[in-house]
Order: C-alpha cells, then sequence, then structure tokens
C-alpha cells in the first residue's frame, strides 16, 4: 500500500538535495489576497496585473512550468514548495516507480488529514508545451485552462477561506495528481490511502457552470491478421484492409445508448494503419477507437461493440484499455451557477467513494488542448469565488443527502489513450 510521505523528504530526493527546510510564516503574514469585489471593481480585465494578484501569479509560475504527463516532476516540487510557504501541511505520494519521482500532492491546514471537503484537479497536462502569455485579458499557455486555471483558483479559494475563518481545520483540503491526461495513475493511486471525503469538488475547464454530468469512455484496438499476396491474385492472399473496413463498418452502424442528461454516445476511428503498398494484399491493419458513452451500463455496450467489431472472424482482435468508465451523473445541488453537461473525461469516476461530486472550473474545453489553450483573468477570479460557494455550501449540514453515486470503474492494468 502506497502512502503519503512528508514532502520535505519527497522534495529532497526529487532535488537532489542533502537537506531543505522552509521558513513557514504565520498563515495570516503568507499572503494577502484581494476579495473578489475589490478586484471585480477596481480592475478591468485588460489592466489586472499578474504581479499584483496571488491568484494570477500562481497560475502563471504553474504554467511556465512544463508538466507533460509522466513529466509532472518539475511542478510537483514547485507547487509543494508553495503549499508550505503558505502555512499548509504538506505530502507526497509516490506514483508508479518512485525512480521517476512522479508524485501527487496532499495539502490541508493543521495536522488534520483527513477533511470533509475535498477540493481536487490534476497538475499534468497534454503536449507540446506552450509558454505563457497575456492579451487582451486573457492568459494562453499550456494548461492555462486545463486544469492549472482550476489548481490556481482552487488553492487560493482555500487560502482565503481560511484566513477569513470561514472554514478551519478537518474542513477542507487541496488534492492535486498527476497522470489524468492519460491513464489516471494519479488518482487510482490514491484510492490505496483509504481517505474518504462528504464531498469532493474536481476541478477541470467547465465554462464556469457546474456540470450535470459528463459521458463515459471506451477506448480499445482492432488488429486484423490477413495473409500478404500479390495484387493481381487477390484469391491466394486475405486483405486485412478490407476485413477491418467491413468490421469498421459494422461498428458504425452499431446503436449505442442515449441518455436525458448526457446525450448521445458517439464513435471516433481516431487512427487507421494497414499495408504496404499498392500492389500488395495486406497482411496487417489496425484502428484505434474511442467510443465516449452517454450510459451508466458500459460493460453491456462493451459487449456490443465487441460482437459487432468481431462477427466471430477469429482473425479480428479486440483489446480494451483505460481508462474505461460509463456516464457520469454529478450533483448540481448548489444553487447560483449555471449548468453544463460535458462531452470530455476526468478523474470523477476514478476516485471511489460515497461522497457528492462537484465538477466545475474556469476556462473552456473547446480550447483546451489547441495550440490557442487560454483562459480569461476574470473567469480565473469568477472561479475562486465559485470554489469558495460550493466549499461552504458543501459544509452545510442540509446539503448532505445520499450522494449521487456510481460504482467505481473496472480498470485494467495497461492504458491506450488519454481522456
Amino acid at each position: 500500500m502506497r502512502t503519503f510521505t512528508s514532502v520535505t523528504l519527497s522534495l529532497a530526493v526529487i532535488g537532489h538535495a542533502s537537506a531543505l527546510s522552509f521558513n513557514i510564516p504565520s498563515f495570516q503574514d503568507a499572503i494577502q489576497i484581494p476579495s473578489f469585489a475589490q478586484l471585480k471593481t477596481l480592475l478591468t480585465a485588460s489592466t489586472i496585473s499578474s504581479s499584483s494578484s496571488p491568484l494570477l501569479q500562481l497560475h502563471k509560475n504553474l504554467i511556465e512550468i512544463p508538466s507533460i504527463t509522466q513529466e509532472e516532476q518539475q511542478v510537483a516540487q514547485w507547487l509543494a514548495n508553495y503549499l508550505l510557504e503558505q502555512n499548509l501541511t504538506v505530502e507526497t505520494q509516490v506514483v508508479g516507480d518512485p525512480a521517476n519521482h512522479r508524485t501527487n500532492i496532499l495539502a490541508y491546514p493543521g495536522k488534520t488529514r483527513q477533511t470533509k471537503i475535498l477540493l481536487t484537479s490534476h497538475i499534468d497536462v497534454v503536449p507540446p508545451f506552450i509558454p505563457y502569455r497575456e492579451s487582451g485579458g486573457k492568459i494562453y499557455g499550456r494548461g492555462s485552462s486545463d486544469a492549472k486555471g482550476s489548481v490556481a483558483a482552487q488553492t487560493i479559494a482555500l487560502l482565503e477561506l481560511l484566513q477569513k475563518k470561514e472554514v478551519a481545520e478537518g474542513d477542507a483540503s487541496l488534492l492535486f495528481v498527476v497522470g489524468e491526461e492519460t491513464t489516471a495513475d494519479g488518482m487510482l493511486t490514491v484510492n490505496e490511502l483509504g481517505l474518504e471525503w462528504e464531498a469532493v469538488i474536481f476541478g477541470e475547464p467547465t465554462e464556469g457552470k457546474l456540470s450535470k454530468g459528463h459521458k463515459g469512455i471506451i477506448l480499445f484496438d482492432i488488429e486484423v491478421h490477413g495473409k500478404a499476396a500479390h495484387s493481381g491474385y487477390p484469391e491466394l492472399g486475405k486483405n486485412a484492409n478490407h476485413m477491418l473496413v467491413e468490421s469498421l463498418s459494422r461498428l458504425l452502424s452499431l446503436e449505442l445508448p442515449q441518455d436525458e442528461i448526457l446525450g448521445n454516445s458517439s464513435i471516433n476511428v481516431g487512427k487507421f494503419e494497414g499495408g504496404v503498398a499498392g500492389n500488395v494484399i495486406p497482411e496487417k491493419a489496425s484502428a484505434h477507437v474511442v467510443v465516449r458513452v452517454a450510459s451508466s451500463d458500459h460493460e453491456d455496450v462493451w459487449e456490443r461493440i465487441e460482437e459487432a467489431v468481431k462477427a466471430d472472424n477469429p482473425d479480428i482482435k479486440v483489446t480494451r484499455g483505460t481508462p474505461f468508465y460509463g456516464g457520469q451523473v454529478l450533483d448540481v445541488d448548489v444553487e447560483g451557477f449555471d449548468t453544463i453537461v460535458c462531452s470530455y473525461g476526468t478523474d470523477v469516476p476514478n476516485l471511489h467513494g460515497n461522497h457528492k461530486r462537484y465538477l466545475y472550473g474556469p476556462g473552456s474545453i473547446l480550447v483546451a488542448h489547441g495550440d490557442n489553450e487560454h483562459v480569461a483573468k476574470t473567469d480565473l477570479i469568477e472561479a475562486v469565488a465559485g470554489y469558495k460557494k460550493l466549499v461552504k455550501e458543501a459544509l452545510n449540514p442540509t446539503k448532505r443527502p445520499p450522494a449521487i453515486y456510481r460504482a467505481p470503474p473496472v480498470q485494467d492494468t495497461e492504458s491506450k489513450g488519454d481522456l
């Protein structure tokens, strides 16, 4: 069982330092955070300075540190140091091979690591790295929206709540994980801790709206093995490309489930390969497919996919990858938020437990993985207020009916794609 270790020891390993020490100020002296109302009243989007705003400065620092999945070590080390400087107790958890120094970060006030509420997001990003820049009240750069905007806003929200004594030790904590964009190994490792929360607030770009849910995901590879031959004598071979095309045709004709909240399921044949030359009957062909599932019963959907793809053809092999989970219906019982339904995947189903599940954050998924990824400064500021509201409402005893909960997904050991 993996456990959290002292961040001082972990950072010494990561940085190859002989010793580390921290001069931690009192919380009241750590940072002075302007209120949401002050920022909205005194500053416009184009005049908010990153250097004068703890929120925007934190966001800037996070973006400037490259953290493509599997290479999150530097940003994790920097963020752990930052949280220590804010007088939070910080622990790290090794993910995967210890030699790779990839770590999750858990931070909380005082000595109580088991809190009622958890604010969580991911510190890894998709490739390639895109440097930080500002233009017209917007911040550009890889991770600016997905999901370092959420990381920064969640952090400042908790710090401001603590500073104003609106939450106390044992109320809320922060969890920032690695690996969300591919195998979800960071969040899956968190389950080994055995911690439980009454409510978990997941940070992802939801346009500042509270998500009613998001689709599930099934990804898989199709491999077809035929027999090579001269194209002038097709009867001597078995055309793998033809068999793959027929298989994909059956798949694309498959009727997939619809959901009142999540909408329609969808199929994307994202990669297709086969053959060596036009005058050679291809011996091998393959495709990589992602299905966005608008149903909680993903096992049933998978069985139908397998049946359609194979059609009792022993020359076709189907290999399912991870992540693998059904549609997620989330909690939206906090007033004052517009709502949205998301078609992308998150770490929501990868954190097991019977907790309330909220999905909220600044920025839009529509630019998240593109070369112009960005987020508006005002959206970051509003997200701080949004996270604070969610924390306070989740702590309200009247807001604690049984959570909407779906059984944890079955996870494979091998990954075949990202979220």
